[in-house]
């Protein structure tokens, strides 16, 4: 298949899930096409792919514009690039505001004679936080009514879409993966002794620094675990809450354990030496970091928000608390970094779990899905 991909190139998960998708998808013999502003990051991270196209979306600068109209070049470019590429199909991941622009395209098309079927992947916040929002909601429901497929990636977002909009098509869960070839346990013993020079145990957390993040329950449980046991905390990403995270650290006197990491291409390289992930998060609709760090086979601290609990299993994975519960989840973290058997078991299991998730497990069930979205337009149509 010639599959179109439009995304967010950014850090986020949507974006990474979208970029990681077409390069299994490319692996397979698919030719895949990237639609968006900005090389992805993690399809600048791989080599050259025969099968992999990037097109970027350049936003002419007009001085009646306050704010470039990125909506229309990236009709006009997904236009372009279906016509001329002779795309069997795209797929748009986040709904705000690709699956809109993309009704624009399907129906700019059929003014040609052309139709071009569209499958919208929800990831999240395009739903539960953005989507929900006044201005966009009529929006957001109106273009995933339209889209020809829909996919969520945990049954936590499906039944929050059905919930929050009045949708009459069927949304297909399917889940968010890992791709083993690239996180998996290494030996990263070297590094960890710079960190943790005196065998501290490692805490790690990583996200986009944002509110609903809650990375400040981060430092308040490493606090309570730091009291107990030589530890260290790695803070991996960046985003509008760091400057106050960093104040936080200086306030409360651990500046010396915590480390600011900011923004990392090699994430894996960092799991393989951390001894339990933490990831306090108010809303999440599937948990993409938490299965990074057990394909790596760290254990998982997670609130038992959205659809964590389809990743993280309590007692088994990792433990789930309620939203905000900082006692109990330091609880939990002492307990097990103090009992070596059972954080060897926790660590064996993490990663049987994440092989449920393999790319290689996901991609055929993608594949299907678009043959099934195709069979169904040759019918309509």
């Amino acid at each position: 298949m010639k599959i179109g991909i439009v995304c967010y190139p950014t850090f986020g998960g949507s974006g990474v899930v979208a970029t990681e998708l077409g390069l299994g998808l490319a692996k397979r013999g698919h030719k895949i096409h990237f639609i968006t502003y900005r090389q992805p990051v993690r399809l600048a991270q791989h080599h050259f792919h025969e099968n992999v196209f990037f097109h970027e979306v350049s936003n002419a600068d007009y001085p009646l514009f306050e704010y470039p109209p990125y909506d229309t070049a990236l009709a006009s470019k997904m236009v372009d690039v279906v016509k001329y590429e002779n795309l069997d199909l795209l797929h748009v991941h986040y709904a705000i505001p690709h699956a809109t622009v993309a009704y624009i395209v399907k129906k700019i098309l059929l003014t040609e004679g052309r139709y071009v079927p569209v499958v919208t992947t929800l990831h999240g916040t395009d739903i539960t936080l953005v989507g929900n929002n006044r201005a966009f909601a009529p929006v957001v429901e109106f273009s995933i009514n339209k889209s020809d497929g829909v996919t969520a990636v945990s049954q936590s977002l499906k039944n929050d879409t059905l919930a929050h909009f009045k949708i009459a098509k069927d949304i297909e869960v399917i889940y968010n993966f890992i791709d083993f070839e690239r996180f998996k346990k290494i030996n990263k013993d070297h590094f960890k002794k710079i960190i943790a020079p005196n065998g501290e145990k490692i805490l790690v957390h990583t996200s986009n620094f944002r509110k609903v993040k809650r990375v400040e329950d981060v430092i308040f449980i490493f606090k309570k675990v730091y009291e107990k046991i030589p530890s260290k905390l790695l803070l991996i990403g960046d985003g509008p809450e760091r400057q106050h995270l960093e104040e936080l650290c200086r306030d409360i006197g651990l500046c010396n354990e915590i480390r600011f990491l900011g923004k990392q291409d090699a994430i894996e390289e960092l799991l393989a030496i951390a001894d339990l992930f933490v990831i306090p998060s108010g809303s999440e609709s599937f948990g993409l970091s938490a299965l990074e760090a057990m394909a790596c086979e760290v254990p998982v601290l997670s609130t038992n928000a959205g659809g964590l609990p389809e990743v993280n299993i309590h007692g088994v994975t990792g433990y789930l608390s309620e939203v905000g519960n900082v006692d109990e989840m330091a609880k939990y973290a002492i307990e097990l970094l103090c009992n070596e058997e059972l954080h060897q078991t926790f660590r064996r299991n993490a990663l049987a779990q994440a092989k449920r998730f393999d790319l290689h497990n996901i991609l055929p069930l993608y594949e299907a899905y678009y043959e099934s979205v195709l069979e169904k337009v040759m019918i309509g149509y």
